[in-house]
């Protein structure tokens, strides 16, 4: 029992920390940001899609990288500018980067046979004194032997590791990193080249190792189940920048945003509106909830597909169409459309298809978010032409907003109804543009700005996406249809849609 309070206390001192860290590649930023910690004895993972930053935030704590600005401790002391041999962590790569001229015993070895202790020594006048010195054969050989037990590949000292299968080359990798004793283990996506089932057989042998350890592990990972089977403490990433911290189940029962209930698990998504205390409407029907939010806000509603309860007609809360079936093995994964939105459903009854069917939904299971976007912002300003320039680009707006019964008169010139005249000619402005008030186009040249889609979320009965232009400007639109991510895209806006505000007092623009 003390043994266990001292680990739980060691668990709460923090071994890495970074503060306000970024780092930019060419103008861009890959990390965005990152202030967060990590505990010693923690199993914590970086997890998110390929580009969001979480292999470069491995490489800053590793030292490979050397941040743009912000702080690293290390047990409270700054490594920020630190070398990578003098940080007392190791990495484990996808690529095991093993010797294959060597055996297993040698490329276990080979670090230690370069590395240099330090040692105090009294000399003849009976002081003691500092002195590096290499390790012995005997102190090789025993921590050698040590890292292969750990690893469970006790028999294979003198093997050739180009005949080792992928998994036992792994945990070679693993051992490899291990027999210098560090106080980290990085493992950027170290399963990633294996067999879904080596994969999860390497996953429990990984949390095993973990304890055996009792050193602190920072994994990397695109695999949601992988950080969740893993991992205490999961750091969700987007974009460079975290959406949300916390254990496994924080993450997949109480996500922050649309984007981790979307990316962790499955996940019915929908736009709905409290309309009460602990009440909200979606599906057009009201629903208890267990949060708080304001009347008349407009949120975001996570249902998991395990937690919906498939019943027959008029059993349920909401009555739809069983449209999809396929059976999952444990359970059946249903289709149900309720008016126009689409409803996940895991359930191991079986009911045929195209038969009315109802939903219930304890409201424990109903998640309510704030909405990350209502519409879109921007600072943009006013072109000689009355256009508002976005992301670099003209846009046609009806500028007569800014003031109260005001009309553009022949020459281009804001007129108020005391005939006063205002030039607007680069006026900063905020632009605010509704979600459904973009249009996307397929051909890159038919509409005013260009960019790439970089994200999709299915909410129900649309799809929210984000365009990112080459001024790295975010468009975010609700769209009914389908497109895939990376498409190339253009887009156009209505002038009416365009809501304009003045950032300076209008008497500032009077034309003399």
């Amino acid at each position: 029992m003390i043994m266990e309070n001292v680990i739980n206390e060691t668990k709460k001192e923090k071994i890495i920390e970074l503060k306000h860290v970024n780092k930019e590649f060419d103008g861009t930023l890959a990390v965005e940001d990152f202030t967060f910690y990590i505990r010693k004895g923690e199993f914590v993972t970086f997890l998110g899609p390929s580009g969001c930053g979480k292999t470069t935030t491995l490489r800053l704590i590793a030292g490979f990288e050397m941040p743009t600005s912000g702080e690293i401790l290390l047990n409270g002391k700054d490594i920020t500018h630190i070398p990578p041999y003098e940080r007392p962590v190791n990495t484990v790569f996808q690529r095991y980067a093993l010797f294959p001229h060597m055996d297993v015993y040698d490329n276990i070895a080979f670090g230690l046979k370069l590395k240099k202790v330090k040692t105090e020594v009294i000399d003849k006048n009976g002081k003691v004194k500092e002195k590096y010195r290499k390790y012995t054969n005997a102190e090789i050989d025993e921590k050698v032997r040590k890292a292969l037990k750990i690893v469970d590949l006790e028999e294979f000292e003198w093997r050739n590791v180009t005949t080792l299968s992928g998994g036992q080359q792994q945990r070679i990798a693993i051992a490899r990193a291990i027999v210098n004793e560090p106080e980290i283990l990085l493992l950027d996506e170290p399963l990633g080249a294996l067999d879904l089932k080596m994969r999860k057989e390497m996953q429990e042998e990984l949390k095993a190792m973990h304890k055996k350890l009792g050193i602190t592990f920072i994994y990397v990972t695109h695999d949601q189940e992988e950080a969740l089977t893993m991992s205490d403490t999961i750091v969700v990433m987007k974009d460079g920048m975290i959406q949300q911290i916390g254990t496994p189940e924080e993450i997949y029962n109480e996500p922050n945003n649309a984007f981790v209930a979307d990316f962790i698990g499955e996940s019915n998504i929908y736009s709905g509106t409290i309309v009460g205390n602990k009440k909200v409407r979606f599906l057009n029907h009201t629903f208890d909830c267990v949060d708080d939010f304001s009347m008349n806000e407009k949120v975001d509603v996570v249902l998991r597909p395990e937690d919906i309860i498939l019943g027959l007609e008029n059993e349920g809360m909401v009555n739809g169409r069983l449209v999809g079936k396929t059976f999952k093995g444990v359970h059946y994964e249903y289709l149900m459309m309720v008016g126009r939105s689409e409803v996940v459903i895991q359930s191991t009854d079986n009911l045929e298809i195209n038969r009315i069917a109802s939903i219930k939904i304890d409201p424990n299971n109903i998640h309510i978010m704030k909405k990350e976007f209502v519409s879109n912002k921007y600072d943009a300003w006013i072109d000689k032409n009355n256009r508002v320039i976005i992301s670099e680009e003209p846009f046609e707006c009806d500028i007569t907003q800014l003031i109260p019964n005001s009309h553009v008169d022949d020459e281009g010139y804001l007129v108020d109804e005391k005939g006063i005249r205002y030039d607007l000619t680069d006026a900063d402005v905020v632009c605010e543009i509704g979600l459904k008030d973009i249009e996307v186009i397929d051909n890159e040249e038919d509409g005013v700005v260009s960019g790439e889609i970089i994200s999709i979320i299915y909410k129900g009965d649309h799809y929210q996406i984000i365009v990112r232009t080459d001024e790295d400007e975010d468009f975010v639109i609700d769209t009914e249809y389908t497109w895939n991510e990376n498409d190339l895209v253009s887009l156009k806006v209505k002038p009416k849609d365009i809501k304009l505000t003045l950032k300076q007092e209008v008497k500032n623009y009077v034309k003399d």
